[in-house]
């Protein structure tokens, strides 16, 4: 069995994996990391071999670690990224490169349609109708946006987003609320079969899958990283963040957003618990913007969504794609019937 991990902000792990049902009965460690000294290499594979074939990634970097002498030097790889190729070798997952990706730089839509889409092209991708999609969003209107177990009433000031026009929308994967403008931030959504995330913990998922953004901002000169859970960071300070859903159909969702001049002023007002964020990093000023793309770059927003989408296309050779009339048919209902409902915007209070 055969399993590969690349490691964000570092190498490629490659292993070989054979086990009888039990345990690890052979094992090939490779890729084009660095080790000093060379010998370490057979030393790594031998603290793998006999394993339980049932041992999680940190179990295995934890025998890696135990079994490694004083002075290792590791450069582009840790233990634990070894456990994770390992665990996903056993469950037989795929990698970008095993799939036609499309590349959808969708229209201008109402936030609640593009939430919407978000659950639809999952799911369409789950259920083998569509291959993996990387699709970014356009918006032609504001909106709150809150996570699908987050407290209505906690969250967001409803009187203050009325005042503004800003409508409120509860999406179907977790995480926090955030708050967009047309213009102000960049949005993108990647439907991608289980099979590509298998033997990830949701923390090496989170990384794995927004790899592509952090080499794409490293190339505009960002000093770009991935922070645990699912922060796209800088040593300026956070750039984005993302969430994921895990859908019955075998589709995952895992979509983010990125600050391009966001109005800081204006979000305090419609999100409760982003007054206590902004006041921990002593923002008072009624004119603060969070603008880490527009600062970091010097790029317009369209310049740097298309540096985006140059980088997915190179690293996953993605071709340009559509929507279709039954996917826009199908998103409308879910509108309908879902998003645009009391009972599931107030699902918790």
């Amino acid at each position: 069995m055969h399993g590969e991990y690349k490691v964000p902000g570092g190498k490629l792990v490659v292993v070989d994996v054979e086990a009888d049902g039990e345990r690890i009965t052979a094992f090939r460690l490779s890729g084009d990391f660095f080790l000093e000294p060379d010998d370490v290499l057979e030393q790594i594979d031998a603290a793998v071999l006999g394993l339980p074939a049932t041992a999680t990634a940190a179990e295995i970097g934890t025998a890696i670690r135990e079994g490694l002498p004083e002075g290792v030097t590791m450069l582009g790889l840790t233990p634990e990224a070894v456990g994770v190729a390992v665990r996903r070798a056993l469950a037989k997952a795929t990698s970008f490169a095993d799939y036609e990706w499309q590349l959808i730089d969708d229209e201008p839509r109402l936030p609640i349609q593009h939430v919407a889409l978000d659950e639809v092209l999952a799911n369409e991708v789950g259920e083998g109708r569509r291959g993996p999609t990387l699709r970014f969003w356009n918006l032609s209107g504001p909106a709150v946006y809150i996570g699908s177990f987050q407290s209505y009433r906690n969250e967001v000031d409803p009187e203050n987003a009325e005042r503004f026009g800003i409508p409120i929308i509860r999406r179907i994967s977790g995480g926090g609320a955030m708050f967009s403008e047309p213009g102000n931030a960049i949005t993108y959504s990647m439907y991608v079969p289980a099979d590509l995330v298998q033997g990830m913990s949701f923390a090496d998922s989170y990384a794995f899958l927004d790899a592509w953004v952090i080499e794409a901002l490293q190339g505009l000169g960002i000093d770009a990283s991935y922070a645990p859970l699912n922060d796209i960071t800088s040593p300026q300070g956070k750039i984005g963040g993302a969430a994921q859903k895990r859908l019955g159909s075998g589709g995952v969702l895992h979509h983010a957003t990125m600050s391009y001049d966001m109005d800081a002023d204006k979000m305090v007002q419609v999100l409760r618990i982003g007054r206590e964020k902004l006041s921990d990093k002593g923002t008072t000023s009624a004119k603060k913007r969070v603008d880490p793309l527009r600062s970091q770059t010097g790029m317009t927003r369209e310049a740097v969504q298309e540096a985006l989408k140059a980088t997915f296309r190179r690293v996953t050779k993605a071709t340009d794609g559509d929507l279709t009339a039954a996917e826009l048919a199908a998103a409308d209902e879910l509108v309908a019937s879902k998003f645009s409902t009391e009972t599931w915007l107030h699902r918790v209070p």
